[in-house]
């Protein structure tokens, strides 16, 4: 099926939504690309763990500074305003509340919004949770950037995760290369999809059943 975003296409749909002056964690992954897609003329704060707060996008190639890094040890830049910290008072922030939104990665993710990102139970797999359960927890918001499917197929969108829990019942949004769900009392509720691809093909591609885009 060649009906998908690119990863560069998630990243910015994501940066779409944020708003003007929000607060935001980017998980290791592919949710820091969203950095690089955020409107230059829109004041966000980025956030993370490992205790920065004014993140900007990625260093130009040969720019980069060996002591300016993010939890995912990936080189960032910091914004006029940033500032450093210790990581308790970076963990401090995200449990008390003071993030708007986080952005994390799933293995999978619950029709009612429990997500599993950080141990798939694999016998050579190294568990490291990170600061991902008190972003999940703590932010008022969680978007989740993934796949919709794993590479052998199977739907990352479940009824029941299978994988440990990182949260119950805090994914907010999902976005994927196939669609942009909403987690509603309802359901999942599809608000768009790629290009080109239509509501029969991404609910033959999903494990639970979705709530097409209203009209």
């Amino acid at each position: 099926m060649t009906n998908r975003y690119t990863r560069e296409q998630i990243a910015a749909r994501v940066a779409q939504d944020i708003p003007e002056g929000a607060y935001v964690n980017l998980g290791i992954g592919l949710p820091t690309k969203v950095a690089n897609y955020l409107p230059t003329e829109r004041e966000v704060f980025l956030h993370s763990e490992n205790g920065l707060l004014g993140m900007g996008p990625a260093p130009v190639p040969g720019e980069e500074d060996e002591d300016l890094i993010n939890a995912g040890k990936q080189p960032v830049t910091l914004l006029v305003g940033g500032a450093y910290f210790h990581h308790s008072d970076s963990f401090a922030m995200m449990r008390g509340g003071h993030l708007d939104i986080c952005v994390l990665g799933a293995f999978q993710v619950a029709a009612n919004g429990d997500l599993a990102n950080w141990h798939t139970g694999a016998p050579d797999a190294i568990p490291a949770v990170g600061g991902a359960m008190d972003l999940a927890i703590g932010a008022k918001q969680v978007f989740v950037m993934m796949d919709h499917q794993t590479k052998t197929g199977e739907s990352k969108i479940v009824e029941t995760c299978s994988y440990p829990l990182t949260g119950v019942a805090c994914v907010n949004r999902i976005y994927t290369d196939m669609a942009v769900l909403e987690v509603t009392q309802a359901g999942l509720s599809v608000l768009e999809m790629a290009p080109g691809l239509t509501f029969e093909e991404l609910q033959a591609a999903t494990a639970v059943v979705l709530l097409p885009q209203a009209k």
